[in-house]
């Protein structure tokens, strides 16, 4: 079983930034794509980040944070980053990180859907003040 335990939300203000860490129990962690996704509410969970297995090489954003947030990813700590700035208002939401189901993708496909997805953390809320 894995489990995921985000942290590092809170209240920003507009314009400042925070970083979201999710570590992962389990012993095959680098070699699955790990994602970000966030819900707010009365809204459907949507995609924000994702980054492939091994070096993290490929990466994949929802266009609205591209150039604002960068997802990384620490193999020998098994936890995923997720660096957000330039916050706005609308970026407010819970934030959840996942695993992919599969551990291998060929090319430079980056896994963006939820149904790709198996093992969700509990989520960390993020609230930024205008």
């Amino acid at each position: 079983q894995v489990q995921l335990v985000e942290s590092g939300g809170g209240l920003v203000q507009a314009g400042g930034s925070a970083r979201l860490s999710c570590v992962a129990s389990g012993r095959t962690f680098s070699s699955y794509a790990m994602g970000w996704f966030r819900q707010a509410p009365g809204k459907e969970r949507e995609f924000v980040a994702a980054i492939r297995g091994g070096s993290g090489y490929y990466v994949d954003y929802a266009d609205s944070v591209k150039g604002r947030f960068t997802i990384s990813r620490d193999n020998a700590k098994n936890t995923v980053y997720l660096q957000m700035n330039s916050l706005k208002s609308e970026d407010t939401a819970v934030y959840y990180c996942a695993r992919s189901s599969r551990a291998y993708y060929s090319g430079s496909y980056v896994p963006s859907d939820n149904n790709e997805y198996d093992y969700w953390g509990q989520g960390t809320q993020v609230t930024v003040s205008s």
